[in-house]
């Protein structure tokens, strides 16, 4: 039993050992794109210049992007007001934080009671821990959170958002595995309008963007949330793995078309 115990730690941080070297990896390839350019031989002008555009798509950030990233860093370099490569990088750094938050919104959850959202995305990009930690703060922050555990096709994931909740304190509506979804969230929002909950978060199952049953079944998730409380769900997050690139912009795209 020992032995067994023992084989199963090592096959763990085995697993987060080579899964931290990937991350590693990643990050090394873009972070040290950039320094190997700045700090390198070439100086400030076309060249240099060029590499940047080259290691900025490389990294999959796409070409519009790209450009517009590079847009004032080329128009500064051009004009002579940028001369070192620290200030080159310098740049870039900030155009990029520029690009990361443009979109960034607060949430209004003074207008509904219970504020209701939808977490959706493919399979293993992380939708039932993001759940624990959004439910987490915002139960730090005086809220009256609920769960509900909508993904019943995943071995475990009922008992995963459910060990979330217990961590806060915070109750989960849950059903057997293999039910149906649709009637986990009914019975959530139901729980949560008679509860007078602040926010009901609702897990579902991972599933491609592509497949096209699944998003049907999805849609009527959302449907049947709607019959209980009309306007609702009022946010639908969509968690993206932050190392697939340019198929993020497809699944966000493809997630909107369908629960629009």
């Amino acid at each position: 039993m020992a032995d067994e115990k023992s084989a199963e730690n090592e096959t763990r941080s085995g697993l987060f050992a080579r899964l931290k070297s990937g991350l590693s990896k990643t990050r090394s390839s873009i972070a040290g794109g950039f320094d190997n350019i700045v700090h390198g031989k070439a100086k400030v002008g076309p060249e240099l210049l060029e590499e940047l555009e080259e290691t900025l798509l490389i990294a999959d950030v796409g070409m519009k992007a790209t450009s517009y990233i590079l847009e004032d860093l080329k128009k500064e370099v051009s004009q002579n007001r940028i001369r070192e490569n620290k200030e080159v990088l310098e740049q870039l750094k900030q155009r990029m934080a520029d690009v990361l938050s443009q979109n960034q919104k607060p949430l209004e959850f003074s207008e509904h009671r219970p504020f209701v959202f939808l977490v959706v995305g493919v399979n293993g990009s992380g939708k039932t821990t993001t759940i624990g930690k959004l439910a987490r703060h915002w139960k730090r922050k005086g809220k009256n959170v609920m769960l509900a555990a909508g993904d019943t096709f995943r071995a475990a994931a009922i008992e995963q958002l459910q060990a979330w909740a217990e961590r806060s304190d915070i109750p989960c509506i849950t059903q057997k595995s293999g039910a149906d979804p649709s009637a986990v969230a009914y019975d959530a929002v139901q729980a949560g309008v008679s509860r007078n909950m602040d926010l009901v978060i609702i897990d579902t199952a991972g599933r491609l963007q592509t497949n096209t049953n699944l998003m049907e079944e999805l849609k009527k998730v959302k449907r049947v949330i709607g019959k209980v409380l009309p306007g609702a769900p009022h946010e639908t997050l969509l968690v993206l793995d932050g190392t697939i690139g340019q198929n993020s912009v497809s699944q966000a795209r493809l997630f909107n078309e369908a629960l629009e």
